[in-house]
């Protein structure tokens, strides 16, 4: 049952569930009648109550999927269904430590805050304050954050952390940070980034080539929903297709050694020819004079 303080979702039998919080003395108030605050605090989760007009409603307790979906927005925020790839795909869980910057509304703080557990760690980077407000509120809103510490600031100056497990970026030009993304991660530590247009990751892709990036993958989620009728299983009208393109890699060492001994037919030595001349052009990893990438140190 829903504690006083606690979110909980109401559902009537007609209307769209809502995500609503127990305080006491305010009793909730809908088309379908009255429900009592001190009714609903005595009322299990997954059982229903009854409005004063007899009405039956569902109460729920939410999942992190609720959570994710009610925060107040000010920007575009991400998916659930890119959310719950991203996490994993960085490998977050409890005692992770995990960096992302463009925190906008905090749905994906929300979830780093929650995986990562009480024994993990998430560094918020946001440059404009009315997102890193907004964030914050969001995070006490859902009742997490605990582990979360917030920096208002901007990323071209550099994290603070530089032994982190994981860095998300949900900026315009991630390739504008890829050098301070790369001091503030472990070695062989996990990158993702989300970009809105191909245009984008390319630039991006260009930008990791002459770093010390590897195991790069684009790829998109796609959910397509099914009715769920058992006689009448069909897909349903509409699904969440494209939202974004998802890019991952590593960080690692580099070397033309190891790339030079990579198994290649026709297509991957054209390509391999291709990155090479851009790489000379940048004065990059696998430069025709070295062997090795010259670090800068």
């Amino acid at each position: 049952m829903p504690a006083y303080g606690e979110l909980f979702i109401l559902v009537p039998p007609g209307g769209r569930r809502s995500l609503r919080r127990l305080v006491p003395g305010q009793d909730i108030h809908g088309n379908d009648g009255v429900i009592p605050a001190a009714l609903l605090a005595e009322t299990p989760f997954g059982t229903e109550v009854a409005t004063l007009k007899g009405v039956p409603c569902r109460v729920l307790k939410p999942s992190l999927y609720d959570l994710t979906r009610g925060v107040k927005r000010r920007t575009q925020i991400l998916y659930p269904k890119d959310i719950g790839y991203i996490c994993m795909r960085l490998g977050v869980g409890n005692g992770s430590r995990v960096i992302e910057a463009g925190s906008g509304s905090g749905s994906m703080t929300l979830a780093l805050s929650w995986f990562s557990g009480e024994s993990g760690k998430v560094y918020s980077y946001e440059a404009r304050r009315e997102f890193f407000e907004l964030c914050r509120r969001n995070l006490e809103w859902a009742g997490v954050g605990g582990n979360v510490t917030q920096y208002e600031r901007d990323i071209a100056e550099g994290f603070e952390q530089t032994d982190a497990d994981a860095l998300f970026l949900d900026l315009r030009e991630p390739w504008l940070y890829l050098d301070q993304s790369l001091d503030a991660v472990k070695g062989g530590g996990l990158f993702a980034f989300l970009l809105p247009t191909a245009e984008q990751v390319s630039t991006l892709l260009r930008g990791m080539e002459t770093r010390d990036f590897d195991d790069v993958e684009v790829e998109e989620v796609l959910v397509r929903p099914w009715k769920a009728v058992a006689d009448r299983l069909r897909p349903a009208d509409r699904m969440t297709a494209h939202t974004g393109f998802l890019i991952f890699a590593r960080k690692q060492k580099r070397s033309r050694a190891f790339e030079e001994m990579k198994p290649a037919g026709t297509r991957e030595r054209k390509q391999r020819r291709a990155l090479e001349e851009r790489l000379r052009e940048a004065d990059g990893v696998y430069s025709a004079d070295d062997s090795e990438r010259d670090n800068g140190d």
